[in-house]
């Protein structure tokens, strides 16, 4: 069993450079539906996706979604990004769902394979190896494989209501049900969320980059099975941690009672 569970676990892979889009300094960026761009200062580390089809409300066209996939592609091989954020760049839209425009001049066998591109796409930003967090105002990034995704996260029953109805949540409701961990009122600049997420972020960031990748891991992939294999992956997973240099500046610094200087290594 615990040969099964080594080789169909999914460690982070070595990174490379960022190449950043969408920040002022890359002003060809600008047309673009999917921009990246990495932050800089206190804030270095933290990576940001901003979605801007405002034409579409930011709907799921092909475009979009193969932006949008090689950003996540590029994001993933990066080794100075630790936290993710989405965010929107239109105004009181985070994402519209699927692009039903687009969809309809689709054949049969077209949306099929494009459905399953979504389904991928929503698996990626899932799996990412980067801590992944989703700004919004208006719900949660929507797409292929709620039938799956929503039970795992509400139960089969309420899972079951909120599709068959296609019942429209608040934030303030899906907090409750714990579709999203934090709901905050709106300010005058519409982006009251996204300062929430950047809070969030900020909390993340001086933790060791390492144990949170190898963390998001095992959860992830723990949930998924019974308690005595999680705890097979559990353990995969910190063996792969107890060599880092990381773990050692960890204990350095606890036992020097200064903060911790991680490198992600």
């Amino acid at each position: 069993m615990l040969r099964a569970l080594t080789s169909t676990l999914r460690f982070p892979r070595p990174w490379r450079p960022l190449e950043t889009r969408g920040c002022s300094s890359n002003p060809g960026a600008a047309g673009r539906e999917i921009q990246v761009c990495a932050l800089a200062g206190p804030d270095r580390g933290i990576a940001e996706i901003l979605m801007n089809r405002p034409s579409a409300r930011n709907a799921l066209g092909n475009v979009f979604v193969s932006q949008l996939l090689e950003a996540l592609a590029q994001l993933r091989e990066d080794r100075q990004v630790r936290v993710l954020i989405f965010r929107s760049g239109v105004k009181g839209v985070f994402c519209a769902g699927a692009d039903l425009k687009e969809r309809e001049q689709m054949s049969e066998a077209e949306v099929g394979v494009f459905v399953q591109r979504l389904r991928g796409l929503m698996t990626e930003i899932a799996s990412s190896a980067v801590m992944g967090l989703i700004e919004t105002t208006r719900g949660l990034l929507p797409g292929a494989g709620g039938t799956q995704r929503l039970p795992r996260c509400l139960g089969v029953a309420l899972a079951k209501e909120l599709i068959f109805t296609g019942r429209r949540l608040s934030g303030a409701q899906a907090q409750a049900l714990g579709l999203v961990n934090h709901a905050v009122a709106q300010n005058e600049k519409g982006n009251a969320a996204y300062h929430r997420a950047r809070e969030l972020a900020q909390e993340i960031l001086p933790q060791a980059p390492t144990a949170v990748r190898l963390s998001k891991v095992a959860i992830d992939r723990g949930i998924e099975v019974d308690i005595a294999s999680g705890m097979a992956i559990e353990g995969i997973c910190y063996a792969q941690n107890i060599p880092t240099r990381d773990r050692l500046e960890g204990m350095a610094a606890f036992r020097e009672k200064r903060l911790p200087r991680f490198v992600g290594e």
